[in-house]
């Protein structure tokens, strides 16, 4: 009997320590989740988010879907500028306006002006920008320098706003993303003040979704349709230079006409000096020369008055004569 009582409680003991350990196990097995059901959680009110953390939470799902520059076409924009001179402004205007409607495009302004060349002669001066669409930029230049007298400056430019465009992209879904995680919990809110908060929130967030539409819209136009600025410039402006070469006939041309031109001053300076000059020097001559007469008469009279007032020395005897 004494043997089997110090065995008994071994085995009781050893019995113990093997509960403890399963017990223990299966708690830990419950904690990571491979074993047994996590206990449920009390369900509770959410409360409205702040824009930054929802603007957190929606822009790490955006991410994981990842828009990159690759899964988009470029999107550059393209301008061009030119400056030509032709020998009927107007009209060369009026075919370029025809040639952006027909190609699908648009003037976007035009302006005809009066300019002067080297010998003051007045000329018709122009500028004209259009829209064109992108895949027809080469031939609405071809169009526009064809038949020109010459081409003074072209200057063609590029920007690609890929990586804009992406971000504006990402950005939108983010804000899209962040618009119904509010309108959710807009839905589900009870109190006045939580209402209040969300509806100030949605309102952020529409207003940059807006934004960042009518940027990228910008963007893809801007892409599609490119600009043309055109300066157009009489041919009358444009002297050709000539070196080594004498021309007579040109020089005798200009003296004659600066004859015609010394003539035709010196005639109009005549009839100016009799129809204006000479009336008013005689207007103003006349009454200067009678104050001169009348002052001049009075200063005789005067110097003869004190002639004639002055008395005689009398001669004083001497002595004895």
């Amino acid at each position: 009997m004494k043997k089997i009582l110090p065995f008994s409680l071994i085995l009781i003991a050893a019995l113990i320590l093997a509960a403890c350990g399963s017990a223990s196990e299966n708690r830990s097995l419950t904690e990571t989740g491979f074993g047994g059901s996590a206990p449920q959680m009390d369900a509770f009110e959410p409360a409205p988010a702040a824009p930054e953390a929802v603007y957190e939470q929606s822009a790490a799902a955006s991410n994981e879907a990842g828009v990159s520059a690759t899964s988009v076409d470029r999107i550059v924009i393209q301008n061009a500028d030119l400056v030509i001179v032709v020998s009927d402004v107007k009209e060369r205007m009026e075919n370029i306006q025809v040639m952006a409607q027909q190609m699908g495009g648009f003037v976007v302004s035009s302006n005809i002006y009066q300019s002067y060349t080297s010998d003051y002669v007045e000329v018709p001066e122009a500028q004209v920008v259009i829209r064109v669409p992108a895949e027809q930029l080469d031939e609405a230049l071809e169009q526009i320098k064809k038949n020109v007298v010459e081409v003074q400056n072209e200057n063609r430019s590029g920007q690609d706003v890929t990586a804009e465009y992406v971000d504006l992209q990402s950005r939108l879904k983010n804000y899209e993303s962040a618009e119904a995680q509010l309108e959710e919990i807009m839905d589900n809110a009870t109190k006045t003040e939580d209402v209040v908060s969300v509806f100030n929130q949605l309102v952020y967030y529409r207003e940059q979704i807006e934004l960042v539409k009518g940027q990228m819209k910008y963007y893809e136009e801007a892409a599609a349709l490119s600009a043309i600025s055109i300066r157009i410039v009489a041919e009358e402006t444009v002297k050709p230079v000539m070196i080594g070469k004498w021309e007579p006939q040109g020089v005798a041309l200009e003296a004659v006409q600066d004859l015609v031109n010394f003539l035709k001053g010196f005639v109009d300076f005549l009839i100016r000096f009799v129809i204006f000059i000479l009336p008013v020097l005689i207007f103003i001559f006349i009454p200067v020369y009678l104050v001169f007469i009348g002052a001049r008469a009075l200063f005789r009279k005067m110097r003869g008055s004190k002639k004639k007032v002055q008395p005689q020395e009398v001669p004083v005897e001497k002595d004895g004569k």
